[in-house]
């Protein structure tokens, strides 16, 4: 009977008796690798977004146009999204440890740079070589760690590492309007200081990684053999639909399209509602300092819901219905936030589309890795991410054109609505061709 019990299998391929060991080993893991990950992600975007503080001062002082200034934070994705797929193949030969050590180094280093931008023509070559060093990031992340926990665990794990998305949402004004008050400390005007500040923390994260990463549990000097045993158990025991393992047939793979429209969908909704959530609030003849602590409570909830809608899919296994019911959820919210004339209900309606976006997007990367691995988990990925990521370009400016069109921001939010609502549609075509479990 004894015997019996010892050779029984759980549905990850681990010996019911390693279940205690498996369990504490992916803590071991998770406590190692992920803070330090979440932390990079977290100046990942305040060096994204924080040229928005430091216009402030620095149009003025190197004589940028609004347009101009559009153009150049904008031309940061052009960067981005050409070199993602690039980036990622990069990983996959490298390794994921080297790789991005490397990214993290160089947009560290770049970000720092952008202090000695002069006008526009170096204001555009600045951003632009920042989108390149950022590209492959996010998606490299995502294939590494794929590489490390099987699907049960995924969308809480990547739930923690996006939260550094909207928890840099929270944290970026009050830090950026701090380092703006050091305008003229040793000859630096206030927005030098912010970039070099918050540039060199990516820097060292990037150096501390080259220490604590390991490409594959079997390479993790700190993990004893048992270790080893059931993390390798369970990634290569989990069960696939139908995987892809090359980059040209992830291209033909209609679930990659499918994914790719839901990403975009939500993603549009995403960046749209972030840029302008200040600019909304404004109207409530609100001072700057009310809109910085007002705008960080959706983004605050934001990050709750995520981490606990996560651990909810993952309990569930329904992995594409609950990404389906958050684009429905921010979909609700947007038309919430315009159908009521009462502020509290529309803040409300707009902080239950931002826990929606925020919640899909954890949810959402935990799918393409079920059908796809090795090198078409590498470059799937990227090329999903570089797709959606253009979403920085179309959600605010179509809110921004519909509100100069009908001069409120009604439109925008029912057209950010309206993306929200085909990714939920999509999502739940995914469905139809994806087993969810």
């Amino acid at each position: 009977m004894t015997n019996m019990a010892i050779e029984q299998t759980s549905p990850q391929g681990v010996a019911l008796d390693d279940d205690a060991l498996r369990q504490a080993t992916f803590r071991k893991v998770i406590w190692r690798m992920l803070p330090i990950l979440t932390l990079g992600y977290v100046f990942n975007f305040l060096d994204r977004t924080n040229i928005a503080f430091a216009a402030l001062q620095m149009n003025r002082d190197i004589g940028l146009s609004a347009t101009q200034f559009g153009w150049g934070a904008g031309i940061l994705f052009i960067g981005y999204c050409g070199f993602e797929i690039p980036s990622n193949m990069m990983l996959y030969r490298f390794g994921a440890r080297i790789w991005i050590s490397r990214i993290m180094i160089s947009w560290g280093l770049l970000s720092c740079a952008m202090s000695l931008v002069s006008g526009p023509t170096s204001f555009y070559l600045m951003r632009f070589a920042l989108g390149v060093a950022e590209a492959g990031f996010f998606p490299g992340v995502a294939f590494f760690l794929s590489a490390w926990f099987p699907a049960q665990y995924r969308a809480r794990i990547l739930s923690w590492f996006l939260v550094a998305i909207p928890f840099s949402s929270v944290i970026g004004g009050p830090l950026g309007g701090m380092l703006l008050e050091l305008d003229g400390n040793h000859g630096l005007a206030g927005w030098q200081w912010l970039f070099i500040i918050e540039g060199l923390p990516a820097v060292i994260i990037g150096l501390i990684l080259l220490k604590l990463l390991a490409d594959r549990p079997q390479d993790a000097k700190w993990l004893t053999d048992d270790e080893k045993r059931v993390i390798i158990a369970s990634v290569e025991g989990e069960k696939r639909d139908r995987a892809v393992t090359k980059f040209g047939s992830a291209l033909r793979d209609v679930r990659v399209w499918i994914c790719t429209v839901v990403y975009l969908g939500f993603t549009v909704g995403s960046y749209g509602i972030q840029i302008w959530l200040p600019q909304i609030l404004k109207q409530q003849n609100l001072t700057n300092l009310e809109i910085g602590w007002i705008s960080a409570l959706p983004y605050l909830a934001a990050s709750i819901g995520m981490i606990l809608w996560a651990r909810f899919a993952d309990r569930s296994g329904r992995k594409v219905f609950n990404l389906a019911t958050c684009c429905g959820l921010a979909a609700a919210g947007f038309l919430i936030a315009i159908s009521t004339g009462r502020f509290d209900l529309s803040l409300l309606g707009l902080t239950a589309a931002l826990v929606g976006v925020t919640a899909a997007r954890a949810i959402f990367w935990s799918i393409p890795t079920r059908f796809l691995t090795g090198i078409a988990a590498a470059g799937g990925i990227a090329f999903i991410n570089t797709i959606g990521t253009t979403g920085g370009f179309f959600g605010p400016t179509v809110v921004g054109w519909l509100k100069d069109a009908t001069g409120t921001f009604e439109a925008g939010l029912l057209a950010m609505a309206g993306f929200l609502a085909v990714s939920m549609v999509f999502a739940l075509l995914l469905k139809l061709v994806v087993r969810d479990e």
